[in-house]
């Protein structure tokens, strides 16, 4: 959240803006942490976790703004990111919501920035494994939009509930996230809501943001499956209704009893793999950033309990003119003695759009560590 809300803060820089945090009842000591570093933001505490929907609608009650974003706080935006969303909205006049690119915690396309409405054949697609066989698919990977290229703007069906920008006006139209949904669905829902009011959904890709995903939940075990085709169900019921929702529903429990089959089977498989892989525990890092930069990050890393194994430097000298593609080379090289390398990326010299730029470029799947300038820890995209 701290370094999500350095990067915020970046990209309001020449904006009128103002930032809200809702609390739902963390118990990690956010509020002792938060309370007097950030005296610009709102923040909202709350004394039990109201959900996603609720919370979100907490917030937007009080937002003055002519635009509304709803960001995940597991996120990372680059400092021009917000003024090229809202030119872009601007152009369309103000009648289209926003979604925008989206890398992991590796490098890797979220295919969740672009998406379908959920209907009982993608449905059937996705929990059969048609469309990872036929990925780039306009009928078997409908659900991810498999056939529409990452790199251009689209409209979509469904945003990422990670990334919202929506003009106000729409907002006052379709009302905020529907409360009946905890968790997952609210953003499909929404999604909905704003195209069957006469208004249209936008993938963008002239932007891209870190999203390092999974805290709440770990994709793909059986509690997330639960929990998403849960909602699933509740979107089926509301907007589709009768024999649709029927077929519909009957392809989850079907996805549920796969998903338990599979989670089994990984129980006792998993010794197995572990022991097998077991020397690949040793990690080999790359520190990227100035000599005062990368000074402050090993202090933060001595505190860590797993100490990486070797510890790589590259050094930026803030005197010379930045050469990102040489950068680029020099980390690929840093990374060749290990399969999958870790890469501290420090902000402060490099920029948010420098190191999510270079992440987008470098060609060998990474693990990614952020330090930003002010920061108290290092962050990861490694669960």
């Amino acid at each position: 959240m701290e370094q999500c809300l350095f990067s915020v803060r970046k990209a309001l820089k020449d904006i009128d803006g103002e930032i809200f945090v809702v609390d739902n009842s963390s118990d990690d000591g956010s509020a002792d942490f938060f309370r007097n570093r950030f005296p610009q933001v709102n923040f909202i505490w709350n004394d039990s976790n109201a959900g996603f929907a609720k919370a979100n609608n907490q917030a937007l009650k009080l937002a003055k703004g002519e635009y509304i974003l709803f960001l995940n706080p597991d996120t990372i935006v680059p400092e021009d990111c917000f003024e090229k969303c809202l030119s872009f909205i601007r152009s369309q006049k103000n009648t289209t919501a926003l979604g925008i690119k989206m890398l992991n915690g590796s490098g890797a396309f979220l295919k969740e920035s672009k998406r379908a409405f959920p209907s009982p054949v993608t449905s059937f697609f996705k929990v059969t494994g048609m469309a990872k066989l036929f990925p780039h698919s306009a009928i078997f990977a409908k659900y991810h939009l498999g056939n529409l290229e990452k790199d251009q703007n689209h409209p979509v069906d469904v945003l990422a509930g990670a990334f919202m920008m929506i003009p106000k006006k729409i907002l006052d139209i379709t009302g905020g996230f529907d409360e009946q949904f905890f968790m997952y669905g609210e953003d499909i829902d929404l999604s909905f809501r704003i195209q069957k009011a006469g208004f249209s959904n936008y993938y963008f890709s002239e932007s891209t943001i870190l999203h390092f995903k999974g805290e709440s939940t770990k994709k793909g075990t059986l509690n997330y499956v639960k929990m998403f085709y849960k909602a699933m169900s509740i979107f089926a019921k509301k907007h589709y209704g009768g024999r649709s929702a029927g077929i519909f529903n009957f392809f989850i429990q079907m996805a549920i009893f796969m998903r338990a089959g599979l989670s089994a089977a990984g129980k006792f498989l998993k010794p197995v793999i572990r022991f097998r892989f077991f020397n690949n525990n040793l990690s080999e890092y790359c520190i990227v950033g100035t000599e005062e930069e990368i000074g402050q990050g090993k202090k933060l890393l001595e505190t860590e309990a797993n100490k990486p194994g070797k510890l790589n430097v590259i050094y930026l000298d803030a005197n010379n003119e930045m050469n990102i593609p040489n950068l680029i080379y020099q980390i690929e090289i840093c990374g060749r003695s290990t399969s999958l390398p870790e890469i501290i990326f420090c902000e402060g010299l490099l920029s948010y759009k420098n190191i999510i730029d270079m992440i987008s470029q470098i060609k060998k799947p990474i693990h990614i560590h952020l330090f930003s300038e002010g920061s108290h820890a290092i962050i990861s995209g490694r669960h």
